[in-house]
C-alpha cells in the first residue's frame, strides 16, 4: 500500500503524535487550503497549518475519553496542493483524495478551508457509500441555489449535497443565519435542528446506527466569544464544551469521513479558535478511531 503524502506548504510538522506508517494507520488526516469563494473576510486557506502547529500545544491524554493519541495510529498526509483560485479543479483534487483514502478503509479527516471544499470529499464517500448520511454542524445552512451568480460556494455547499443525496439523509445542527429562503427550504427538505446542537443529536443519533456517516463541522457553529477566527462569524452560537460533547456523541457509530472547515487564522491573534479546532480534532480521533496499540 503506497503511502499518500504531499508536500505541505509548512516546515513539514505534522497533527500531534500523528504516526509515519500510513498502511496501519486507522485515519488519514489531510488538509485542504482553499477559501476561493469566501464572501467576507478570507483566510481560512491558512487554517490546516496553523492547526497542525498549535496541536502541539495540547495533551495527548483526553481526560473525556480517558483514551490516549498513542493507542490510536493516524497518519498526517499534509496539505492537497489546489491551483489557486480555481475552485472546480480544487474540488476534483479533493474529491480524488479522499476517494482513496476511503478506498484503503481508513476514516478520512480534513482541515479546511472554506466550507465549499467539503463537497469534494462529501462527493468522495458517496461514491463509496451509496447509503451515506450527512451530519452537519454550523452557523450557516448553506443552502443557497447560488451566491453571486456561482453554484459552487461556500453559501450553496449543502444544497448540493442534498441534490446528490437527498434530503432524507442529511442532518443540520446549529444553523442560526441565513435568509428566510433556506430556512424554509431546510424545513421542508432536510432533517432540521436550528439554534441548537445537543438536544437534536440526542434524538438523531440513533437513526444513524450502522449507517455510513460523513459529519462536516463549521468552526462557526460556536459562538465567537469562543472562536472569532472565521470569516462570517454569527453570534449565539453553541459553547466551545458543547461542540467537544457533541464530537462525543460520535461513538460507536460509523464515521466514515469528517472535515472542521472555516477556521481563518489571521481574524484571531489570541490562536483561540486554531486551538479549539486542533482541541476538536483530537477529540475526533480519539471518539471514532479504534485503538491499534
Amino acid at each position: 500500500m503506497k503511502a499518500i503524502r504531499f508536500d505541505p506548504a509548512f516546515s513539514g510538522e505534522a497533527f500531534l503524535g500523528a504516526s509515519p506508517d500510513y498502511a496501519e494507520a486507522r485515519a488519514v488526516i489531510y488538509g485542504m487550503p482553499m477559501d476561493w469563494t469566501v464572501s467576507f473576510r478570507p483566510g481560512a486557506r491558512l487554517g490546516p497549518r496553523r492547526i497542525r502547529e498549535v496541536s502541539v500545544g495540547l495533551e495527548e491524554y483526553s481526560p473525556y475519553l480517558n483514551r490516549d493519541l498513542g493507542e490510536i495510529l493516524y497518519y498526517d498526509a499534509g496539505d492537497i496542493p489546489l491551483p489557486f483560485g480555481n475552485a472546480a479543479q480544487s474540488l476534483e483534487r479533493i474529491r480524488e483524495t479522499v476517494g482513496r483514502i476511503l478506498a484503503d478503509e481508513k476514516i478520512a479527516v480534513g482541515l479546511g478551508g472554506e466550507h465549499l471544499v467539503s463537497w469534494g470529499a462529501i462527493q468522495a464517500a458517496a461514491d463509496r457509500y451509496p447509503d451515506l448520511v450527512l451530519v452537519q454542524l454550523d452557523a450557516h445552512g448553506d443552502l443557497r441555489e447560488e451566491y453571486e451568480g456561482q453554484r459552487f460556494s461556500h453559501a450553496s455547499v449543502m444544497r448540493r449535497a442534498v441534490e446528490r443525496l437527498g434530503g432524507e439523509r442529511v442532518w443540520q445542527f446549529g444553523i442560526r443565519s441565513g435568509p428566510r429562503e433556506e430556512f424554509e427550504f431546510a424545513r421542508n427538505h432536510t432533517h432540521f435542528y436550528p439554534f441548537e446542537v445537543l438536544p437534536g443529536l440526542t434524538e438523531a443519533r440513533g437513526e444513524w446506527k450502522d449507517r455510513p456517516i460523513y459529519v462536516t463541522v463549521d468552526i462557526d457553529v460556536v459562538d465567537p466569544a469562543f472562536a472569532p477566527g472565521t470569516g462570517t462569524a454569527e453570534p449565539g452560537g453553541i459553547s466551545s464544551s458543547e461542540l467537544l460533547r457533541a464530537i462525543h456523541y460520535l461513538a460507536g457509530l460509523k464515521v466514515v469521513g469528517f472535515d472542521l472547515v472555516e477556521v481563518s487564522p489571521p481574524l484571531d491573534p489570541t490562536e483561540q479558535t486554531q486551538i479549539l479546532a486542533a482541541k476538536v480534532i483530537r477529540e475526533v480521533l480519539l471518539t471514532v478511531v479504534p485503538a491499534t496499540r
